[in-house]
């Protein structure tokens, strides 16, 4: 049976107070319609169709070629949005699933379940409900004495006995794809809200004779709706919990995940401890056995074995296994490093690649620079690579050494061996076994301090 899914995502979302389209937001470093539209595609379901409105070119740059769009010009209630999918869908076979892009919680598990209740009982519709604590402002699934679907009443038409019903109605219905295209010719937006529910369906099809059933899941977070600010720092938080849950599952120490802030997607690899106040975002991969001490942040970066990083950021960057860097250093984009690498505290690195066993003890800057293997960079060091308009390289080969408090000018190139004694200005290549010095003659003016006003 073919599966086929229509995503909402065309409304507005006025109360989250945004300039930024509503299911652009991001939880846990990916937008409500791309945690939907990967769910879906891990449920197996090829054939996605999403339906925007407000900012749909922004939606279809993020989305890509991942769905197929359909352009709902006025937000005419949520049957009037299925409705656009009509030319792309009406005439396929299977069972449709129609959910919202502002719902980032559902998972794939949950659109399966789903899709094997609806087809076990030949349903032209299946509701997807939960059980919610506080049920107050959702729509009621109102039962009969065995058990049956009779229909969803809203909050404002409920009566007390209704009211206290606490199974709701999550909003996500699964349909047998030509019999909801049938039905929706015949609905109107005879209603207050002067909109077309899609709600109407399931009467349309009740009255029909047609089997309307009903899948009760279990975890009702999952069912959670994002229309404001607070709805969506409370996804964050249930979808963090996920992450660090799995992760842990998974053979990660996390000293305090409740502080531990991991975008989804992130990889991290078994014994690896992660400290409290962590953040690690993007496309980020860290291998096994590593060490990130409290309040690093590392984004779209690659993180080899047995790597320590110590209160560091890390934007972009690479560290190959056994090396370390911090307190209070920063990689930037294209900083790659080496095996057993030292990067000492408050040191910057930028598109530069620094060879195995290279120490960098620390409050030195390396931009735009090779560095070979087993060099000694000392304290204060400057890699001077930018001219005011254009940036240079430097090159130093293995087994260097460079003194402290120098500026190595840029384009320059300091041959294996080179020695760089402290306190130099290099302008000039140094080759292999020189010693370069370049500061001036010290001049020691006799009685002179007498003179001075202090």
């Amino acid at each position: 049976m073919k599966r086929n899914a229509i995503i909402l995502a065309a409304g507005k979302g006025t109360r989250m107070r945004s300039k930024l389209y509503k299911v652009l937001h991001k939880v846990c470093g990916k937008t409500m319609v791309e945690h939907v539209v990967g769910q879906l595609e891990k449920a197996d379901i090829e054939n996605i169709i999403t339906i925007v409105g407000f900012g749909a070119e922004k939606v279809e740059e993020v989305v890509g070629d991942r769905t197929k769009f359909a352009l709902q010009n006025e937000q005419l209630g949520t049957g009037h949005a299925v409705m656009q999918a009509k030319d792309l869908l009406a005439d396929e076979d299977g069972e449709t699933i129609v959910v919202s892009g502002d719902t980032p919680l559902f998972t794939a598990d949950t659109f399966k379940k789903l899709f094997e209740y609806h087809e076990q009982r030949h349903a032209a519709a299946t509701i997807l409900t939960s059980v919610a604590p506080d049920p107050t402002g959702y729509g009621r699934i109102v039962r009969n004495d065995v058990g049956i679907v009779e229909r969803i009443v809203e909050q404002k038409d409920a009566t007390p006995e209704e009211q206290a019903i606490h199974e709701i109605n999550t909003g996500v219905y699964c349909f047998d794809n030509k019999k909801l295209f049938a039905a929706l010719k015949n609905i109107n937006n005879d209603n207050a809200q002067g909109e077309y529910y899609l709600t109407d369906v399931i009467e349309i099809l009740k009255n029909e004779q047609e089997i309307v059933t009903a899948y009760k899941m279990s975890d009702f977070d999952e069912s959670m709706g994002v229309n404001d600010r607070v709805a969506l720092a409370r996804a964050n938080k249930i979808m963090r919990k996920r992450i660090n849950t799995k992760l842990m599952e998974s053979g990660v120490t996390m000293l305090d995940p409740e502080t531990t802030y991991i975008d989804d997607g992130v990889q991290i690899g078994q014994d690896t401890v992660i400290e409290g106040g962590v953040v690690i975002k993007g496309k980020t991969t860290i291998g096994n056995g590593c060490y990130i001490s409290a309040h690093s942040r590392i984004e779209d970066s690659t993180i080899h074995d047995g790597v320590t990083i110590t209160s560091s950021t890390l934007q972009e960057a690479e560290m190959h296994d056994g090396s370390d860097i911090g307190p209070n250093s920063h990689l930037r984009p294209a900083a790659e490093i080496g095996k057993n690498v030292h990067i000492g505290n408050f040191c910057e690195v930028k598109k530069a690649f620094i060879g195995e066993g290279t120490k960098v003890g620390h409050l030195t800057y390396i931009g735009n620079a090779t560095l070979g293997k087993n060099i000694n960079v000392g304290c204060g060091v400057v890699f001077v690579n930018y001219d005011g308009k254009n940036k240079h390289h430097t090159n130093v080969g293995d087994h260097a050494f460079i003194g402290s408090n120098s500026n190595l000018v840029a384009p320059v190139n300091l041959a294996a061996n080179a020695f760089v004694a402290a306190g130099s200005t290099i302008t000039d290549n140094v080759e292999e076994y020189d010693m370069a010095i370049a500061r001036a003659r010290q001049v020691n003016k006799e009685n002179y301090a007498k003179k001075l006003p202090w």
